[in-house]
């Protein structure tokens, strides 16, 4: 995939109008206080991955509505004191899977909690009660037609809910809690950091979600086009459809987070494209750096970026 979206020097600037719904700021109360009626009931049970450095917790809290969501709980074996937290999310189409795959922050020192996405890939938590097994992708339309049966309502109530569980281990630093993801885990990511006061930091790769219609119009890679697909045989209901996506849209999240933030963006990435995550970038209401992956597409930094940050989480979190 070569070049496709804007020039950089456009990319940099662009800053589009927000859409945002009158009740946004409501929606998003009312969805998060519904959801804090429900005993977080969080469970740290301890599970054998065969990691002797390493401490593995398998987790259970309450999330959207009550249902009990998955995930996993990660500490360094040699720590001591309340650590720092790394709250995980996942891309689309992917669970928690397995303890190993998530090293990364205990081996620097750090706790991380990583939360199951409800109903999608290698995951063990369902979506709604009924349901008997996850669902590899296919999420991005379930409920479009309305913001309150919305899935990314559910999805992003459990991502809040997964901060307060992880903030009551313990071992955990509630002050230096931080979120992190990739495609719809950065989407994710983005949201919390919009919606919870109490993340001290974000790490938002390649935000999926993310200025919602311009990415319909100028990709045709899914699972953004899941969402044309929908559209082109619902052609009498798009302005619903957009109308729904304007209570998720990252771009609206950005505007609302002031935790300092490390975003990234690949110039080729044909999946998030460029336009879509500036976009969130230039309205992200708090401290900020991005970035840049010019000759990438969707994988973007990939083994390149953890390095970078480490030493921004090192920074910031020593701050």
């Amino acid at each position: 995939m070569a070049l496709f979206d804007l020039p950089l020097a456009e990319l940099r600037a662009y800053r589009p109008q927000r859409a945002e719904p009158d009740d946004f700021a409501a929606f998003w109360h009312a969805t998060l206080s519904a959801a804090a009626e429900h005993d977080l009931a969080t469970e740290f049970t301890p599970y054998d991955a065969l990691l002797p450095r390493v401490h593995v917790h398998d987790v259970r809290f309450s999330g959207s509505g009550g249902q009990r969501v998955a995930g996993w709980f990660l500490t360094p074996v040699d720590s001591a004191g309340p650590l720092p937290c790394v709250v995980q999310f996942i891309g689309y189409g992917g669970g928690r899977g397995r303890p190993h795959e998530w090293l990364l922050w205990p081996s620097a020192g750090y706790a991380v909690f990583v939360m199951d996405s409800r109903g999608q890939g290698d995951g063990d938590t369902v979506d709604l009660p009924g349901s008997d097994s996850p669902q590899h992708g296919g999420v991005l339309t379930r409920g479009v037609l309305d913001p309150e049966q919305y899935y990314y309502r559910r999805l992003f109530t459990d991502a809040v809910r997964a901060v307060d569980a992880a903030a009551s281990h313990p071992e955990v630093d509630d002050s230096r809690i931080v979120v992190a993801g990739a495609s719809q885990g950065g989407g994710i990511a983005q949201a919390v950091a919009g919606l919870h006061s109490q993340v001290r930091g974000a790490l938002i790769d390649l935000p999926f979600l993310t200025h919602v219609r311009r990415a319909t119009e100028i990709t045709d890679t899914h699972p953004y086009q899941e969402l044309a697909d929908f559209c082109a045989t619902n052609r009498d209901r798009i302005e619903q459809v957009f109308h729904t996506l304007s209570y998720f849209d990252g771009v609206h999240f950005a505007a609302r987070a002031t935790a300092p933030a490390l975003y990234s963006v690949a110039l080729m990435d044909d999946v998030c494209p460029p336009s879509t995550v500036f976009a969130a970038y230039n309205h992200y209401a708090g401290p900020k750096e991005l970035q840049i992956w010019p000759y990438n597409g969707h994988e973007g930094g990939a083994t390149f970026q953890p390095p970078i940050q480490l030493r921004w989480l090192r920074d910031l979190l020593a701050a």
